[in-house]
């Protein structure tokens, strides 16, 4: 799954380590979740949208059928 978490979070000058304590995990995860090596749950993209300003969690995350 992509995500635009890493161009959402340097556009508000937020660091992972910051965005990771926001939303209750740690800085890896947030680095697993940017270089699409980690789906969160439904919560956590929740969370994360949230933090980052945007309106839904499509706007951060993008799904593709292939995964």
């Amino acid at each position: 799954m992509e995500t635009k978490i890493r161009q959402l979070r340097q556009e508000k000058g937020i660091t992972q380590q910051e965005l990771a304590e926001s939303v209750g995990v740690t800085r890896q995860t947030i680095n697993a979740l940017e270089n699409a090596r980690y789906n969160p749950s439904l919560l956590l993209a929740y969370k994360i949208a949230k933090i980052l300003g945007e309106n839904s969690i499509e706007d951060v995350f993008v799904f593709n059928e292939d995964d």
